[in-house]
C-alpha cells in the first residue's frame, strides 16, 4: 500500500515540532488540519503511529513512515536543482557525537552550505547512541561508533578520536604527585594509582565511561574517585582547564593547552574512540555531497 506523501510529510513536521501547533505553524495550515492529516494516514496504513502525549511520541511502525518522508523531500529537492528551478534550501538533519561537534564536524558543514541551499539540524548525542537515530528517521547522517551499517544504509570509517588523560599543573601537584612532570611513569607508579582513588575526575554525563576505562586500565577500583558531570564539550574542558578535576579530553582539543602549559598529560596509554560515518542507502546529490565532505574531513584529522 503506497504511503501517502501529504500524511508522512505532516507527521514527521509534528514529530519535529513536538506538538500539532508547531507543526500548524511549521506548515502554514491550522492546527485541525494537522490532526486531520495524521488521522487519514494512520487510517491509511492501518496504524497508530503517534502517542498523544506532550511532546507527542512516535510508534514503532512511525519509523518507517518518517523515513520516507524525509527522503522524499530531499529526493524532490535534489530534482528541482538538477532541473534549475530555484529550490529554496532544505533541511538536513543529521547526528553527531559532542566532542566531534565541538573539535571537527563543523568545518566541512561550512564548506558544503557555501556551495548547496542546504540547512543543517543537528542532533547532539553519544557516539554509541546515534546511530538509533538513523533507524527510527530522525536523521539522514550520522557520526557513530556503529561500524555494522544499521539496515538500509551505508558506512564508511572516519579514523579514531583520540583522547589523553590531563589535568592542570596545579591539580597535579595537590592530587598526583608524580604525575604529568618528570617522576616516576604514571602507568608503573602505585603511588599514583593510590591518588588517582581519591582525585576528582570529570564525566560528561553519566553515560560518559572513558575515564572509567582509564582507571581500569591503571588497576584503579572507578567506583572510589568523586566525580564532576559537565555536559557539554567546550564546558567539559574549561571545568578541566580550571583545575575542576582531571579527564579525558580529545587531542584535538587539548593540544593548544598542553603546548601552553595549562595541561600536563597523566601518562598511560591514549583511549581512541572508532568513528563511522553511516547515511541512506538514498541516492542523493546533496546527502552524497555531505558524506564527500564529511568523510574527507575525519580522515584527514582523526588518528588512524
Amino acid at each position: 500500500m503506497p504511503i501517502p506523501a501529504l500524511g508522512a510529510a505532516t507527521l514527521a513536521a509534528v514529530l519535529d515540532a513536538g506538538s500539532m501547533e508547531g507543526a500548524a505553524r511549521a506548515l502554514h495550515i491550522t492546527p485541525s488540519a494537522v490532526s486531520q492529516r495524521i488521522r487519514a494516514l494512520e487510517d491509511e496504513v492501518g496504524r497508530v503511529l503517534l502517542v498523544r502525549t506532550k511532546p507527542l511520541r512516535p510508534t514503532a511502525e512511525a519509523h518507517a513512515v518518517v523515513r520516507f518522508a524525509r527522503q522524499v523531500a530531499l529526493l524532490e529537492h535534489d530534482a528541482a536543482v538538477e532541473l534549475g528551478q530555484g529550490a529554496g534550501p532544505v533541511a538536513l538533519p543529521l547526528a553527531v557525537n559532542a566532542d566531534s561537534l565541538a573539535t571537527w564536524f563543523l568545518a566541512p558543514l561550512a564548506r558544503l552550505s557555501a556551495r548547496h541551499p542546504v540547512v543543517f539540524d543537528l542532533h547532539r548525542d553519544d557516539q554509541d547512541f546515534t546511530a538509533g537515530m538513523l533507524e527510527d528517521g530522525t536523521v539522514t547522517g550520522a557520526v557513530t561508533s556503529r561500524a555494522v551499517p544499521v539496515g538500509g544504509f551505508r558506512v564508511q570509517p572516519l579514523g579514531m578520536l583520540r583522547y589523553e588523560a590531563v589535568a592542570t599543573p596545579a591539580f597535579v601537584g595537590t592530587w598526583l604527585p608524580g604525575a604529568g612532570g618528570g617522576g616516576a611513569d604514571p602507568a608503573d607508579s602505585a603511588a599514583l594509582a593510590e591518588a588517582l582513588t581519591r582525585a576528582p575526575l570529570i564525566d560528561f554525563d553519566r553515560r560518559d565511561d572513558l575515564q572509567t576505562r582509564w582507571l581500569a586500565s591503571r588497576g584503579v577500583d572507578p567506583a572510589l574517585p568523586p566525580r564532576h558531570r559537565v555536559p557539554a564539550s567546550h564546558d567539559f574542558a574549561e571545568a578541566t582547564v580550571r583545575g575542576l578535576g582531571w579527564a579525558l579530553l580529545p587531542t584535538l582539543q587539548s593540544a593548544d593547552h598542553l603546548a601552553d602549559g595549562r595541561l600536563v598529560r597523566l601518562g598511560g596509554a591514549p583511549v581512541d574512540v572508532p568513528l563511522y560515518w553511516q547515511q541512506w542507502n538514498l541516492r542523493s546529490a546533496l546527502l552524497d555531497a555531505v558524506a564527500v565532505e564529511v568523510v574527507a574531513e575525519g580522515r584527514r584529522v582523526l588518528a588512524v
